[in-house]
């Protein structure tokens, strides 16, 4: 099934009489014929429901869905897309554990993982997301568990080599970890390049309104566990009745372990009308997505020819220095996210957001309205500079998420930005 049609029909098919949407349900509570019917899925959760805290027939329909565009095996809904990237850290690593990350990831993922799991005592190692084979290796310490970066970094908008950075990984042993907001299934599909766990904030492009926050992880179901790295997968888990992950459920250990261990402690799961709204973005997304990249690359390039800007990036320009990579792994377009850095630095910046009257000045991005953000102010406020350095940020960085509104309009609404910014010299 081509993945447009994915977006519409996996996950809930409605059978003769049924609703054609899919419905909402709005339960915290399933019911059983027994007390044995309740002990038997407390015994094997993936026989049924038991409470909606980490599991919901709406969202499970949601989940499916999104698995099937991943080319996955199964996946697991969270309330937000940082809970999402949290869990995918803690399902394998543990206290005295180190991982490896890409240096210019979302600025909240870079103070979870330098912060707050700092505090928890896994360390997280960063590696320049160009890295040649050989640096990254070099990161790697016998106690390192996992590899994570973003198929299109935000807000630097670099593109992860998802194929040699899957191969270092498994050449030690690890799963790739990718976070494919940006690019969503539509464009790149992080498995198909030997990624092993993908995940995403399903608040951007996915929903696409700004209507609810959510995340989700999604299990490739290939990475091999029992290579003797991961005994909280091979090893009897003593606060589930002794289950070993992969051996009661080899179809997909890692999801089933994030689900009921983590999901079951943590209860950071979305509401069932929340997945509702997502699965309405869901239906649109293949359509949003081919706009979202024929406007952006409009843009792009009209920013670049203004002269009003020290750099462009966006993957998709054949000036772009990883034009190539794009090519490889985003032939269809690299989102509707630019970044610039705008001549004049910080000052030049504020004033050509603050003279925009169609695009928003808000801490949102990927939505089917045009908004900005200044990330030194914003999203990687409390970065040091040498962070911000190495997440490829200045003072007059301005992260441009392109909507779908007629290009013209939104050209014209950057010509006000613009022409104040020239009118501040």
């Amino acid at each position: 099934m081509k993945i447009e049609t994915q977006c519409l029909h996996e996950g809930y098919t409605p059978k003769n009489g049924e609703p054609r949407v899919m419905p909402i349900y709005q339960s915290t509570t399933y019911v059983y014929d027994s007390t044995d019917d309740v002990a038997a899925v407390f015994d094997d959760p993936t026989k049924s429901m038991i409470y909606s805290r980490f599991e919901n027939p709406t969202t499970d329909c949601v989940e499916k869905k999104i698995a099937a565009l991943e080319g996955g095996v199964a996946a697991m809904c969270t309330s937000s897309g940082q809970a999402a990237t949290l869990i995918s850290i803690l399902n394998i690593c543990e206290a005295g554990d180190s991982f490896i990350a890409s240096s210019s990831i979302y600025g909240g993922t870079i103070n979870l993982f330098a912060v707050t799991l700092k505090r928890l005592g896994i360390e997280c190692i960063f590696v320049d997301h160009d890295a040649t084979e050989e640096q990254l290796s070099a990161a790697f310490k016998g106690n390192t568990k996992l590899v994570f970066g973003e198929t299109l970094a935000n807000p630097a908008i670099t593109v992860l080599d998802i194929e040699k950075w899957a191969k270092v990984a498994h050449a030690h042993g690890v799963p790739l970890i990718v976070d494919n907001t940006f690019a969503t299934p539509i464009l790149c599909r992080p498995i198909e390049w030997g990624a092993d766990i993908v995940m995403h904030s399903t608040s951007k492009y996915m929903d696409g309104h700004a209507v609810q926050v959510g995340g989700v992880i999604v299990d490739s179901g290939k990475f091999d566990w029992t290579n003797g790295k991961f005994p909280c997968m091979t090893e009897p888990d003593e606060s589930y009745h002794g289950i070993v992950y992969t051996r009661d459920y080899p179809f997909a250990p890692y999801i089933v372990k994030a689900r009921m261990q983590l999901m079951r402690d943590l209860g950071c799961y979305p509401a069932a009308n929340s997945s509702f709204l997502l699965n309405l973005g869901l239906e649109t997304l293949a359509v949003r997505m081919k706009r979202y990249c024929e406007n952006a690359l409009v843009v792009a390039k009209y920013i670049e020819d203004s002269g009003m800007a020290e750099f462009v990036t966006y993957p998709a320009l054949e000036s772009g220095k990883e034009h190539e990579l794009a090519k490889k792994y985003l032939p269809l377009g690299t989102s509707g996210v630019i970044s610039f850095s705008i001549k004049g630095g910080r000052p030049a910046a504020v004033k050509f957001m603050d003279s925009l009257k169609l695009a928003s000045n808000e801490v949102h991005v990927a939505d089917i309205r045009t908004c900005v953000l200044h990330p030194a102010s914003a999203t990687h406020r409390q970065l040091t500079d040498e962070q911000l350095v190495a997440a490829g940020i200045d003072g007059g960085l301005i992260r441009f998420s392109v909507g779908i509104e007629n290009v013209e309009d939104i050209i014209a609404d950057i010509d006000k930005g613009f022409e104040a910014v020239k009118n501040m010299q």
